[in-house]
C-alpha cells in the first residue's frame, strides 16, 4: 500500500450503502449481457445481416470507445478534483437506458446494411452512455478509505447484485423476444421491458454511491495533469499494463462465449430455447460461489484465485468443442464449471483494480478506469467480432425472421469449435498474461501487516 493507503483505509462499509453501491451493477448488468448475449444473433438470424458485416457492426464502433472511454475518465477526474464527487457524469449515464430500447427498436422496412448501420450508431451512443456512469461507478473503491480486503468485500457485493442482473436479463431477454419464434416485435419488447428496470436500478446505484462517499470517502488528491498524459503515465504503470492486458484476453472469452450460445443452441443442440438453459446454468454459479471467492482470495491471494479460476476455465471451455455427443447434462454441467470460473473472472479482476489505483498514488482514479472501461467495451466487440468470424469462415448462411436455411456441415463445425476451442486458447493468453502481475504479494503483505486497516473485511458478506 502506498502511505496514503496506509493512513486512510481504516473503514469498514455498512451494509445498507454497500448493497445501494452494488444495485446500480444491475442495470449494467442488462448492458453487458444482453447485446453480447443476442446482438449478433439479431443481426444475423432477424435483420439478415451477413455474418462478416454483423461482426464488423459490432467491432468498429468500439474505435469511438477506445478514443473517448480514456476521456471520459479523465473528465471524471476532474469533476472528483473541482466538486468532490462524480455525480454529474453518473446521472448522464442514466440515459442509457433509452439508448438500449433504441438499439432493439429497428425499422421495420431495414434490413441488411442499412439495418447494420442503425444497430452501429446506437451501439455507439450505448456505449457512451454506458461509460459515463461505469467510469465513475468503477472509480469508487478508490475513493473511498478502506484497504485491500475491503476493497474485495465491496466488489463481492458488486458481483452478486450484478451476477443477479446478467442472470436475470440473460434468461428473460430470449423469452421476451419471443423464444422460438423470435420477432422484430419481440426485440422490440425485449428492450422496453428491459430498459425501465435499467433504469430504476442505475438510479438507485447513483444514490448509494452518495452514501459510500459520506461514510467513507478518502481525501481527495490533488488532480494531476490529464489527457493524454495521463493516459501514458497509466499505459506506462507495469502492474496495471499486464493487469489490463489479461483483462481484455478475459473479457474477449466470455463475450465470445456469450455471442455463440443462441448458435450453440439452436444448431449444435438443436433447440433454441436451450440457450436459457445454458445461461442459467453458466451464471446461477456465481450467487452462489462469490462468497467462495472471497474466502479464497483472502487466504491465498487474489492474483493466485485469479488463476485458479482462468486454468478452470481454458480445460472446460475444451469439453464444449466436443458438442452433442457429449449429451447434454454434460454439457450444462460443463457449463455450470465455467461459470464457477466466470464468478471469480468477474470479482478478482475488479477488485485487483483499485489496489493498482492506490499504489500508484490515487490520483488518477477515473483514467485508470477509463482505460479499464475502454477495454472491457474492445473485449466485449473482440469477441463477437471472433466468433462472427468464426461463421463467416463456415460458410454460415444468414436469414430473416421466420425464414428457415439449413447449414452446411462446415459451418456447423465453425459453431462448435468457435465456441470451445476457440475460447479455450484464448483464455490460456489470459493466464499467461496475469501471471506477469506481481503487485498482489505486496499489496497482500501490506494488508496482512496492518490488519487494523482493515479489520472486518475479509468476513463474507
Amino acid at each position: 500500500m502506498t502511505g496514503l493507503d496506509q493512513r486512510h483505509a481504516a473503514a469498514t462499509l455498512p451494509r445498507g450503502p454497500l448493497a445501494g453501491f452494488a444495485t446500480g451493477s444491475l442495470g449494467m448488468g442488462v448492458w453487458l449481457t444482453v447485446p453480447g448475449l443476442l446482438l449478433l444473433y439479431f443481426l444475423t438470424d432477424i435483420l439478415g445481416v451477413a455474418p462478416w458485416l454483423a461482426g464488423l457492426t459490432l467491432l468498429l464502433p468500439k474505435i469511438a470507445d477506445v478514443l473517448l472511454h480514456p476521456w471520459i475518465g479523465h473528465r471524471c477526474d476532474v469533476e472528483q478534483a473541482r466538486r468532490g464527487h462524480r455525480r454529474r457524469l453518473l446521472l448522464a449515464g442514466c440515459a442509457l437506458p433509452l439508448a438500449f430500447a433504441a438499439l432493439f427498436a429497428v425499422p421495420g422496412g431495414l434490413t441488411g446494411a442499412p439495418a447494420a448501420a442503425w444497430v452501429a450508431v446506437l451501439f455507439i451512443a450505448g456505449n457512451l452512455l454506458f461509460a459515463a456512469y461505469q467510469v465513475p461507478y468503477l472509480a469508487t473503491p478508490a475513493d473511498l478509505r478502506i484497504g485491500y480486503h475491503e476493497r474485495t468485500r465491496l466488489m463481492a457485493f458488486r458481483m452478486v447484485v450484478l451476477t443477479v442482473g446478467i442472470l436475470a436479463s440473460g434468461l428473460l431477454a430470449p423469452l421476451l423476444t419471443g423464444g422460438d419464434t423470435a420477432s422484430r416485435a419481440g426485440y422490440l419488447r425485449m428492450g422496453v421491458v428491459l430498459a425501465a428496470g435499467m433504469l430504476v436500478a442505475m438510479l438507485v446505484g447513483v444514490g448509494g454511491i452518495g452514501r459510500l462517499r459520506r461514510t467513507a470517502a478518502a481525501p481527495t488528491a490533488p488532480h494531476a495533469p490529464g489527457g493524454w498524459p495521463a493516459l501514458a503515465a497509466s499505459l506506462r504503470d507495469r502492474q496495471f499494463r499486464w493487469l489490463v492486458a489479461a483483462y481484455l484476453a478475459m473479457t474477449t472469452t466470455t463475450h465470445l462465449v456469450l455471442a455463440g450460445t443462441p448458435y450453440y443452441a439452436e444448431y449444435e443442440l438443436g433447440r433454441p430455447t436451450l440457450t436459457t438453459v445454458l445461461m442459467a446454468a453458466f451464471l446461477a454459479p456465481a450467487l452462489l460461489v462469490t462468497p467462495a471467492w472471497l474466502v479464497v482470495a483472502g487466504r491465498i491471494g487474489k492474483q493466485r484465485a485469479l488463476l485458479a479460476a482462468q486454468s478452470v476455465f481454458a480445460v472446460g471451455s475444451l469439453v464444449l468443442a466436443v458438442g452433442r455427443p457429449a449429451g447434454l447434462p454434460v454439457l450444462v454441467a460443463v457449463v455450470a464449471v465455467l461459470g464457477v470460473a466466470f464468478a471469480g473472472m468477474q470479482l478478482l479482476p475488479f477488485s485487483m483494480l483499485p489496489d493498482v489505483i492506490r499504489a500508484a498514488g490515487g490520483d488518477r482514479a477515473g483514467t485508470y478506469t477509463g482505460v479499464w472501461t475502454a477495454v472491457d467495451a474492445t473485449g466485449g466487440a473482440l469477441g463477437a467480432y471472433a466468433y462472427a468470424l468464426c461463421l463467416a469462415a463456415g460458410g454460415f448462411v444468414a436469414s430473416t425472421a421466420g425464414q428457415t436455411v439449413t447449414q452446411s456441415p462446415a459451418a456447423l463445425a465453425a459453431i462448435r469449435y468457435g465456441f470451445g476451442l476457440l475460447p479455450a486458447a484464448l483464455m490460456v493468453l489470459a493466464v499467461l498474461l496475469q501471471r506477469r502481475y506481481t503487485l498482489d504479494s505486496a499489496a497482500r503483505a501490506d494488508a496482512d501487516r496492518a490488519p487494523h486497516a482493515d479489520s472486518g473485511a475479509a468476513a463474507a458478506g
